[in-house]
């Protein structure tokens, strides 16, 4: 391999000639050999600095244009649009095991743009820290470049999967509308319902998590950028952090503004903690439901059957002909992991000490493995289980008709009593509660059919 000799203020570095990375991040790739090829940045933290160093030095030239050039701007640009495309990705290569304030992942990034961006004009044009970095500290750029990247991945992947499921099960409701079954309460028999109610209440759960993320997006919007240091903006021009916000909304078409106050924008990390807490809110609902769904699919002889879901592959490696639930379990495993990431989120946040946190890595790295095992595993249950859902109408019949909790209509007639008798005396004896009630005497034959009606109870 062919080496260049790149230098920074502790000496000379040897950084591969092929690469466009320069003296710091060679040194962090050779200090922090943690989760090398397992654990690296976040590819949305990379696409994030590449948004927010073009929106700087767009701020930059019109605030000093001494400093930066039309020329040096039209090279930044160049570079930036390429890193926000996820061109240049292999230029790239630091983990998340690195130091706590991501300085080396803006350096990363301030070098990647001033090498590639001399490359283009064929000269030492740009400056990793005197151009690319202008106006800018890593203290307040990986904190924004956190808050971009989780808007967007919220808004661009994990909303519009949730949206997909939720108007799978507004399909199923309205099919299932007259499909009465039995309910069920502690795992035990319940009253009747419509599978089609069931539904709804899965349906209701995801959209009140929907609005619950539409909600946390409001906080992320706050940016950062423009306190560099300690929060003070000190070597930034005023306005900088008010209108590198306002290019970076014209970027993404998100609302981005710049914080109010930048000292605890720098320190606290609330809004992510808030954001990732609908996030564990909505783990908790695929949950219930995915569970749901294997449940009412168990069997497909011995257990409940009261849905078919798709067979998608063989379950079983010494079972001929078993399948499993296996999207259900796939979405519950990622509830799980999602659930685990809130508490490193929570401890990360929790580390701002004096003006800055330094667990900025690690919680990002949870954050978005969240919003992204989340919206992935909700786009392949919708496609591969919930929309081939379907009802077996015969067997919850059936069900619902083995079912000793109807005996709560006669309740109104008989008594609560009279009516806890006839199901124990039912369930004793294996008589339907019919035979049990006119066996007790509470009604005759014909009293009891009169008002024996499960598909009204629903």
């Amino acid at each position: 391999m062919e080496y260049r000799i790149e230098h920074d203020a502790l000496g000379e570095v040897r950084v591969p000639a092929d690469r466009f990375w320069g003296a710091q991040t060679q040194r962090s790739l050779e200090n922090f050999p943690i989760g090398r090829g397992r654990e690296p940045m976040p590819p949305e933290i990379i696409r994030a600095f590449g948004l927010l160093k073009l929106a700087a030095a767009r701020a930059n030239r019109a605030l000093l244009p001494e400093k930066l050039t039309e020329e040096k701007l039209v090279r930044i640009t160049e570079v930036c649009e390429r890193i926000a495309a996820g061109e240049l990705a292999e230029h790239f290569p630091l983990v998340v095991w690195q130091t706590g304030s991501g300085t080396q992942t803006n350096m990363n990034a301030n070098e990647v743009i001033a090498h590639c961006g001399n490359a283009a004009a064929g000269r030492a044009l740009l400056h990793p820290n005197d151009d690319v970095n202008l106006s800018q500290s890593s203290n307040d750029t990986f904190p924004t470049a956190m808050h971009v990247a989780a808007a967007l991945q919220l808004e661009e992947t994990l909303l519009p999967a949730l949206e997909g499921l939720i108007g799978t099960f507004l399909r199923l409701e309205e099919e299932n509308a007259d499909a009465v079954k039995c309910g069920r309460t502690h795992l035990q028999d319940a009253v009747p319902l419509s599978f089609g109610q069931e539904i709804s209440g899965w349906r209701s759960s995801l959209e009140l998590d929907r609005n619950l993320i539409r909600r946390s997006l409001e906080p992320l919007y706050a940016l950062a950028l423009g306190g560099t240091a300690v929060g003070t903006g000190l070597n930034a021009p005023k306005g900088f952090g008010a209108l590198a916000a306002k290019e970076l909304a014209a970027l993404t078409g998100l609302p981005f503004t710049t914080a109010a106050n930048k000292f605890h924008a720098l320190t606290s990390r609330d809004e992510l903690v808030f954001a990732h807490g609908a996030l564990k809110a909505l783990a908790a609902d695929l949950m219930k439901i995915a569970n749901d769904v294997r449940w009412l699919a168990s069997g497909p002889r011995l257990g409940l059957g009261e849905i078919r879901i798709p067979e998608n592959e063989p379950g079983s490696s010494i079972m001929p002909g078993k399948v499993n639930p296996t999207q259900c379990e796939a979405l519950t495993m990622v509830a799980v992991q999602v659930m685990g990431n809130d508490a490193a989120v929570g401890f990360a946040a929790s580390q701002g000490n004096f003006e800055l946190n330094v667990f900025l890595p690690v919680l990002a790295y949870n954050f978005l493995q969240s919003g992204r095992l989340l919206a992935e595993a909700i786009s392949s249950f919708d496609r591969r289980c919930a929309a081939g859902i379907r009802a077996d109408r015969e067997k919850m019949r059936k069900n619902l008709g083995d079912s000793l909790m109807l005996v709560t209509a006669l309740s109104p007639r008989i008594g609560y009593e009279n009516a806890a008798r006839t199901a124990q005396k039912a369930h004793r004896e294996g008589l339907t509660l019919r035979e049990a009630c006119t066996a007790l005497g509470y009604l005759s034959p014909e009293e009891f059919d009169e008002l024996f009606h499960p598909e009204q109870m629903i």
